[in-house]
């Protein structure tokens, strides 16, 4: 089973990813990478994470737009991939790219500032 959960987590990944750059026309939605999917025991419940470039307003505004869009997002996950199930959809705002680059900047000054 959890061989099958990871496969199908890939799967789910990769094709979120090719509806949202090519199918789904909402101008709301900014540029959006999807890192991990992350999927429940059951199968029927997707948390996928995504990072958005962009300032704190725009990726706000791409969230809003991402849930907006989940329903057709999932029928056509549900036309993609023969699950028995098709999963319900929960974008969430990946923040840990932005911490770690916060983290190497304060370093990155901290190390200037012992150089000068």
């Amino acid at each position: 089973m959890r061989y099958r959960k990871l496969r199908v987590q890939d799967l789910i990944r990769e094709e979120i990813s090719s509806i949202i750059q090519l199918d789904v026309k909402d101008p709301g939605i900014g540029f959006v990478t999807i890192l991990e999917v992350k999927m429940s025991e059951d199968l029927k419940i997707a948390k996928v994470y995504c990072s958005v470039y962009g300032n704190e307003e725009t990726k706000q505004a791409t969230i809003e737009a991402l849930k907006r869009s989940k329903n057709y997002i999932r029928f056509l996950l549900g036309k993609r991939i023969k699950l028995r199930y098709t999963p319900e959809i929960v974008f969430v705002l990946d923040t840990t790219y932005d911490a770690a680059a916060k983290i190497e900047a304060i370093l990155n000054k901290e190390i200037h500032a012992k150089e000068d």
